[in-house]
């Protein structure tokens, strides 16, 4: 299990039932859980396909499920932005590009994450947005990888290898190689 403390873990495994949530919905399964002073605050999963809205990651959906709960409790933008600070992310999937950059702009504590995304990762694996305190009011936030990645990784690979029922059919016919 590594040197993570018990809790890392026990966050990750919320995260995963949100993942199977979404996989159970024909979805890419990733999941998230949303957590601020050791209790889950919110929670998503992929909804792209059921809302039609490539947008709707898991961590898009978590972060407006807060956004929501907070302007119902009147909470003001900078006590919004002091919550998010206080705000840890554990997701199952490492964010991509679009969410890194949310979160960043947010101002999010940390992240954990399971496994890494080598086509649009935006916390080290082609984009380090993480890191980019001070660029356009963004801010630094940790984020660590690995945690609980092979199950992560074998809830991905069950979605494609059953075939994504939702992809487009391709255009043009497939080539064929000898």
């Amino acid at each position: 299990m590594g040197s993570y403390g018990e809790e890392v873990f026990s966050f990750m495994k919320l995260a995963l039932e949100q993942a199977k949530l979404a996989l159970d919905s024909l979805e890419v399964p990733v999941g998230c859980v949303m957590v601020e002073d050791g209790k889950v605050i919110a929670s998503g999963r992929n909804r792209t396909t059921e809302t039609r809205n490539a947008t709707r990651h898991a961590e898009m959906e978590a972060i407006d499920v807060l956004l929501e709960q907070w302007k119902k409790s009147g909470l003001s933008p900078s006590e919004v932005s002091e919550r998010f600070s206080k705000c840890v992310l554990y997701v199952t999937c490492e964010p991509c590009i679009m969410c890194a950059a949310a979160l960043s702009f947010l101002g999010i504590k940390e992240a954990y994450y399971g496994c890494g995304n080598d086509k649009f990762g935006g916390c080290g694996s082609i984009l380090s947005l993480h890191t980019c305190a001070g660029v356009a009011q963004k801010k630094s936030f940790k984020c660590v990888g690995g945690i609980m990645a092979s199950e992560a990784v074998a809830l991905l690979r069950s979605f494609y290898e059953q075939g994504n029922p939702n992809a487009p059919k391709p255009h043009r016919p497939l080539k064929q190689t000898a």
